[in-house]
Order: structure tokens, then C-alpha cells, then sequence
């Protein structure tokens, strides 16, 4: 099931390092395309910066509109993700050659992607010298949602026998770790 997260808690979605997916639209246009370098920035308001490069389509579409989603992908989605950031969507629409449903969100008109097990949903704030020089992009989270399979309460819990909701990071030339095993340190 999927369930709103309280924005307070926000950030606890990136904080653990997954690769996420950017999905953006404007004009009736959508693209999407995989990141590692996103994290938390900030509580109230929530605030997110994600790297998306100059030369990208999802640039092009996040420039214009404003607005991205950071969907978090899963282990079942792997292959998936390293598509979405090998490819252009100039040459077509990714969702569809991917196969990945697109899905409303609550609060932007970018799309969420299905299938994945979080999402926050963003708005630009606007730093051009940041933009620019170093493609790095700073936004105020809007809402935010979890699958509560492995989500909820505002803490992750990988606990589950379900592998394939495990949360995927980002190694380099296709190779990716999925989260693990839980470890409570108590002062």
C-alpha cells in the first residue's frame, strides 16, 4: 500500500544513499532518468539537492517546468534503472519503452514511477549559478509517499522476506548494492 509521508520525515527516504529516478514533464512531454548523486538537504522545509547533468532531456523538461519527482527504484526494477540512465528520451518516451507505469502525483505535474517503493515530489528553487556550473539542482520537497511494505513509521524496515523491495545503490558501470540488513546503535 502506498501512504503519504509526513514532510517532517521526508528526508529518512534518501538518507540511506539510494540511486533514484528523476522523472519530469512539461508541455505534454515526460522523461526520466537515473541519479546517484541525490541527497537531503534540510528539515522545515524539507529540501533535496540532485545532480542532473546539462545536456539531459529531464534537464531540459525540470528547466521549464520546475518541478521533478525523486522516485526510489527497487531491486525488481534494477535493469530498469540502469535503461533509464543509459538512454535518451529525446529519441521517445522512456516510460514506454521501459515499460513503467507512470503514475499521478499528488502536488506537481511530473509523474511518479510506479513499481518503485518511494517518492518525493519536488519544486526548483531556484540557484542558476549552482545550476549551472555544477549541474546541482536544490528543491523543496511538496510531498512525499512510501510503499508501506518497507516504509513506515518514517523508517525503512528491510526486514521483510520480500528481496526484491530492497533499495538499490548506485556502484559504477552497471553494478549496483541493495540495502541490507538493519544494525540499531543505542548511546
Amino acid at each position: 500500500m502506498i501512504a503519504p509521508v509526513p514532510l517532517a520525515k521526508a528526508y529518512r527516504l534518501l538518507n540511506h544513499g539510494p540511486v533514484v529516478l528523476v522523472s519530469s514533464a512539461h508541455g505534454g512531454a515526460r522523461n526520466l532518468m537515473a541519479a546517484a548523486w541525490s541527497m537531503p538537504l534540510d528539515f522545515d522545509p524539507p529540501k533535496v539537492a540532485v545532480v542532473i547533468d546539462k545536456t539531459s532531456y529531464t534537464r531540459e523538461l525540470v528547466e521549464a517546468s520546475g518541478e521533478f519527482v525523486l522516485n526510489i527504484p527497487c531491486r525488481q526494477l534494477g535493469q530498469a534503472t540502469l535503461a533509464a540512465g543509459t538512454c535518451s528520451g529525446r529519441a521517445g518516451d522512456k516510460f514506454a519503452a521501459l515499460g513503467l507505469e507512470a503514475l499521478a502525483s499528488s502536488a506537481v505535474a511530473a509523474p511518479r514511477v510506479g513499481g518503485c517503493v518511494g517518492w518525493l515530489e519536488c519544486r526548483v528553487m531556484p540557484e542558476p549559478a549552482n545550476q549551472q556550473r555544477y549541474d546541482l539542482f536544490v528543491a523543496e520537497v511538496v510531498a512525499a509517499a512510501a510503499d508501506t511494505r518497507v516504509f513506515s513509521d518514517g523508517h525503512w524496515h528491510f526486514e521483510q522476506e520480500e528481496k526484491a523491495l530492497r533499495t538499490l545503490h548506485y556502484v559504477a558501470g552497471g553494478h549496483f548494492l541493495v540495502s541490507g540488513e538493519a544494525l540499531e546503535v543505542r548511546a
